[in-house]
């Protein structure tokens, strides 16, 4: 009877032994009240497209014109493009076509820059969106699309729309006395020596004429105003600049910077016509850089 109770003693010891270890174990590993924290969702893009194959030789024949008068070797070495230098080709790209004629020369470049974001609760999206809106009010625009929403700041972001609609109130009333500081759309930094489409230079013998003034009236087509672009992409922007009076290299620049998803696409389309009393015609510039840009984000879903 001895042996029996020393027995049933042993078990209930070990069962004892194991209980509590498992308990240990169990609260060990736990941490009451803590919520585990989310990490952010990756970006749709994880690689760059070529950027020199991304536009087709069809519409280079018909954004650089120049080009149809060289040789059949010059023409595809101008049709070929030359890549941007840059120190990561997952993270950012670029080409650039130039083409000269007796009457004007025209450039075309465009840069690929995939946004990744290095903090675990920020996605790849959301800061690609700060990185576009950087630029967006670098050109002179805002676009309350390009910032996400937050229910954490919505008193704060109440306050910033209050004060954005009085600040374009404010621009509407002034744009046609006033002309902003330019601004390069690819790299948000400013520019002296560009400026604003409407402070284009005057012609010899006539009066001043900036090339966008396409309304009827003899004033600027507002249609061809820098301004935010609804239809492109996740967010858009289209910049117009045309070089100071004065300048003995006039040319005039449309930008078009979009943004899908994390990734920030810049389209840039200049002209520079040979006698410097000619102005290039912002509405032709603008249609075509608008084209590129649209086939680039076609690109982008495929």
């Amino acid at each position: 009877m001895a042996y029996v109770t020393g027995t049933a003693l042993l078990a209930a010891l070990v069962v004892g032994c194991s209980t509590d270890t498992g308990t240990g174990g169990s609260a060990a590993d736990s941490k009451p009240g803590e919520t585990p924290v989310a990490v952010a969702a990756p970006g749709k893009y994880r690689t760059l497209p070529e950027p020199c194959g991304a536009i087709a030789t069809s519409t280079l024949k018909d954004l650089l014109p120049g080009a149809a008068e060289l040789s059949e070797e010059q023409q595809k070495k101008v049709y070929e493009g030359t890549a941007a230098v840059t120190y990561n080709t997952d993270r950012r790209v670029g080409c650039r076509w130039k083409s000269e004629a007796p009457s004007s020369s025209h450039t075309l470049s465009i840069d690929f820059e995939r946004v990744v974001s290095y903090d675990p609760v920020v996605s790849d999206d959301d800061r690609a969106r700060e990185v576009y809106t950087k630029k967006e009010t670098s050109a002179g625009l805002t676009s309350p699309s390009a910032t996400p929403d937050s229910a954490d700041s919505s008193t704060d972001s109440s306050t910033k729309d209050g004060a954005k609609d009085s600040t374009k109130d404010s621009t509407k009333d002034t744009k046609k006395s006033t002309t902003p500081a330019a601004s390069d759309p690819t790299s948000g930094s400013g520019s002296d020596s560009a400026s604003h489409a409407l402070a284009g230079p005057t012609p010899e013998g006539g009066d001043a004429d900036d090339g966008n003034t396409d309304d009827g009236s003899g004033g600027p087509d507002e249609s061809l105003q820098p301004r935010v672009l609804d239809d492109l992409g996740d967010n858009a922007f289209l910049n117009d600049l045309l070089t100071r009076p004065g300048s003995t290299a006039q040319h005039r620049t449309v930008s078009v910077v979009f943004r899908t998803s994390n990734v920030i696409v810049s389209v840039e389309y200049t002209e520079q016509p040979t006698v410097s009393s000619v102005v290039p015609d912002s509405k032709e510039l603008q249609k075509k850089a608008q084209a590129v840009a649209r086939n680039l984000v076609d690109k982008f879903s495929e």
